[in-house]
């Protein structure tokens, strides 16, 4: 029997949650300056912060 990998504690998710939002907010200052919409750009930022977190916990 394999044993189970150990779950991660908070603040490590929230470490993994900044550094995507910061990484995922660097693209989003440039599109904004181009001229998207302010509030689509946070809500494609936030998208792939979680989805970069959620792959990184499977992975």
């Amino acid at each position: 029997m394999t044993p189970s990998p150990t779950p991660r504690d908070r603040s490590e998710l929230f470490t993994q949650l900044a550094v995507a939002c910061i990484g995922a907010g660097v693209v989003t200052t440039v599109a904004v300056a181009q001229g998207q919409n302010p509030l689509t750009a946070l809500g494609i930022t936030l998208f792939s912060a979680v989805a970069a977190v959620m792959l990184g916990q499977v992975l």
